[in-house]
Parts: C-alpha cells; structure tokens; sequence
C-alpha cells in the first residue's frame, strides 16, 4: 500500500491538475540559417510527457525501494538449535519413544552421556539411539521398548535391568554387565557387537533371535551359567546352547 502511494505522489508531481506534462530536453536541431549554430528546446506532446514523467517516477520509487528487501531481516524459520546442546540433551523426565503416552519427553538422540546414573530409573521406551553411553549405571532400570539403536554402551552396567523388546542393532556391548539382565526378545542384527562383554550370567534371553557366531560366542562366555532371579529361566537354556 505505501508503494502505491509513493507512485501515486510522483505522477501526481509530475502531471498536476491534468496540466501541460513537463517539458523534457529533446535532441538539439540544428537552424538552417547562416546565423550562429544555436540548440534550443522543443516542447513534446502531451501523452510524451506524461509516458516520461510516470517513467522517471517509477524509477525513483525502485531506488526507495531498493534497501527495503536487502535489509530485510533473517527469517526465523532458518534458525534451529535441534540436539546438539547439552541442555537440551540429557534425558530428564522421559525419553521418545509412542510407549511414553502423556508424558514429557526428552529426546537422548545422537547424545554423548558417558558415566550417567540411570539406575532403578523408569527408562521404558526412552531412544538412546546413535548416542555414547560407555561406563553408565543402567542397574535395575526399567528399559522395557528402550532403543539403543547404533549406541555405544561400552562399560556400562545393566545388572538386574529390564531389557525386553529392547533394539540393540548395531549396538556394542564392549566391557558390559548384563549379570540377572532380562534380555528377552530382543532386536538384535547382524552388526550388533556382544564380543567383550563383561557378564551375562543369570541373564534372560529367550526369544531373542541370535546369528549363529553371536549365540556361539555368548554359550562359550566363561560366565554363561546361573538362572536368572525374576524370570527363573536358566541362562543357558535361554540362549539354546547346546551342552
């Protein structure tokens, strides 16, 4: 609206009271008199006048215009903080996962939380997924639908956890505890690293599908015995090695 206006003043300027348009320099002619050679002005038509004036308007209010659109101010839309701030990273009331209906969520995703203490905590469907977690205190934790998709869990301790239905693709449990771990029907894969692991004894693994070398190497673990306390399931039996 105020460019119209701004428009609307310079061709008002330029052609007040529908007047005589105003006189533009036109191309000096030459007198075919002996006399002295001398230019002098000629005056246009109307409608010339009036072409030149809304012209010379319209070309002003572009130079008004012009530092409007470059200062325009950024669009806030561009600007996102996403995970990648501890603040907004550590997991406090929850985690994301559809399992946490109602409640507040805080997403761990891509996530360095090395030496936390997340015990007896209830951590059921929160996503660790992609992040590090080495050397943290799952022990009694509720992981119940948890993720640790892609994860790091190098040292940690899940002693007495819950872990059924948990994803641990491409997970690696390098110097991990999962002594009395229920750890039933489990997603596991192929690249799923359980070479390392500290303790499974007393661990539950029934109906968890396991490659044929990840299930060798676990019947061979020096600590693949005992029964695990909540379930009563012998650990052996469980992983279906064959004795």
């Amino acid at each position: 609206m105020t460019r119209l206006i701004v428009v609307s003043l310079f061709i008002g300027a330029a052609c007040p009271n529908g007047s005589k348009a105003f006189v533009a320099p036109a191309a000096p002619t030459l007198r075919s008199t002996k006399a002295a050679r001398n230019f002098h002005l000629h005056e246009t038509n109307p409608i010339q006048g009036q072409i030149s004036a809304a012209t010379t308007a319209l070309l002003t209010f572009s130079l008004f215009s012009a530092p409007l659109i470059i200062n325009a101010p950024p669009s806030f839309a561009a600007i996102s903080d996403g995970a990648s701030l501890a603040a907004n990273a550590k997991l406090t009331t929850g985690g994301a996962s559809t399992l946490q209906s109602g409640r507040t969520i805080s997403i761990t995703r891509g996530v360095n939380l090395d030496n936390s203490d997340f015990s007896k905590q209830n951590l059921k469907g929160v996503a660790f997924q992609q992040s590090i977690v080495r050397d943290t205190d799952f022990r009694g934790a509720n992981l119940v639908g948890a993720s640790f998709f892609d994860a790091t869990l190098d040292g940690s301790n899940f002693e007495d956890a819950d872990m059924t239905l948990c994803n641990v693709e491409m997970a690696q449990f390098n110097r991990a505890n999962l002594r009395n771990a229920i750890v039933r029907e489990m997603y596991v894969s192929g690249s799923t690293l359980f070479e390392g692991v500290k303790d499974i004894e007393g661990s539950d693994w029934s109906e968890t599908q396991l490659r044929k070398d990840q299930q060798k190497y676990l019947c061979n673990h020096p600590t693949a015995k005992g029964t695990n306390p909540v379930t009563g399931v012998d650990t052996r039996e469980s992983l279906m090695c064959l004795d």
